[in-house]
């Protein structure tokens, strides 16, 4: 049996019928970038993730540095980023002039270790980035109250991780700001590119608007220099829908992860694990094999067309473009042996108790011969 890795055809398709009649509303009222659609799916996107304001972008990335150019971090500025996660979230970090201090992670959560955040800490640091990778917050209670002790700011990478929380709080809502990505493959997904910035803070979600939409205050009055971070209304329309079923999706993900859990059991791998007080949304179900295994598994699972991949194969402080920051090998060690042990295994609303019992068995068979 093919399992893959992601279908969204099994998401999208008992939608069709709405998808259909938001695009002829959308067509009818020839209004395409910003406007009623994208304010209405703002005021509900505030709402879900415990935030007063909502700010549609678009793109994750974009939410990142509109964030940043909105706390007015540039050259000289330090920003502290987990070397394990996604590009866009150190790319951010380059595209204003500052400087992206990568740090080590938690073995365990894959997320950002506080203490070694807080040995980055230096006179020129301005911000952190802590990544709720592939669903689970990270440990933002030290995280915070390392930043009121030295002023900085908090900048919530959640393009993973909508509908995640700790202890009952929505991520995004710790910091001063959340930054999501809705690209086709996220839980919340759109049918394109497209991100948000969810904050409770009124003057950053001014500054933020207007930075998006060239630093534009008024018509053709531009009191910033900003950029075309626009969502469309298409997008949003088409978010508001998905949405709503969102909790569901996020709860289907949850009992796809449980059951991949009692499969896999007993095998020399580790399944994910959550930490006390996290509830888990698993964009990603990733299991860690020994190094010396896991192109042999992949090899073995791609042979009987089971869909796999690895996040993230090099660590960001190792990256090419990132080389005239000084990093090396034996800088951040959890975070370079995890990018040799991580592979991530199918993951989405709608994947079937059979398809996962074919992926655990495919796997079974590799490490029993």
């Amino acid at each position: 049996m093919a399992v893959p890795i992601l279908d969204l055809s099994r998401q999208h398709q008992p939608l069709a019928g709405r998808f259909k009649e938001a695009f002829d509303r959308i067509l009818s009222s020839s209004h395409f970038i910003l406007g009623p659609e994208v304010e209405a799916f703002e005021r509900r996107l505030a709402s879900y993730c415990q935030t007063t304001e909502a700010v549609g972008v678009s793109s994750g990335a974009d939410a990142l540095l509109v964030a940043l150019m909105a706390m007015g971090i540039g050259p000289g500025d330090e920003v502290i980023v987990p070397t394990f996660t996604f590009f866009a979230t150190a790319g951010a970090v380059a595209r204003v002039g500052a400087r992206a201090v990568f740090v080590d992670v938690d073995p365990q959560t894959f997320n950002i270790d506080p203490q070694r955040a807080a040995a980055a800490v230096t006179p020129r640091t301005k911000a952190m980035i802590p990544v709720h990778l592939f669903g689970q917050t990270a440990a933002m209670d030290p995280l915070l109250e390392l930043a009121r002790k030295h002023g900085l700011k908090v900048i919530e990478d959640e393009a993973q991780a909508v509908g995640a929380r700790e202890k009952g709080r929505s991520a995004g809502s710790f910091g001063d700001v959340g930054c999501i990505s809705f690209y086709p493959t996220k839980n919340l997904s759109a049918m394109g590119d497209g991100g948000a910035c969810v904050t409770s803070d009124g003057q950053l979600a001014q500054r933020i608007r207007a930075l998006r939409n060239h630093g534009q205050v008024g018509e053709y009055e531009h009191l910033y220099v900003g950029g075309n971070f626009r969502l469309d209304a298409l997008q949003a329309a088409m978010l508001s829908i998905k949405l709503e079923g969102l909790e569901g999706g996020n709860a289907a993900r949850r009992e796809c992860a449980g059951r991949y859990d009692r499969l896999l059991a007993g095998l020399p791998l580790r399944t994910p694990v959550v930490a006390e007080g996290r509830h888990h949304v698993y964009h990603q179900y990733t299991i860690v094999v020994p190094a010396d295994r896991r192109e042999g598994l992949i090899a073995h699972l791609k042979a009987h067309q089971i869909g796999c991949k690895v996040f993230y194969p090099l660590p960001l402080h190792l990256q090419p473009c990132f080389a005239g920051l000084g990093g090396k090998k034996g800088d951040c060690p959890v975070s370079e042996e995890l990018c040799r042990q991580v592979l991530s295994l199918p993951m989405f609303p709608g994947l079937r108790e059979s398809e996962q019992e074919e992926v655990a068995g495919v796997i079974r068979k590799f490490f029993r011969g």
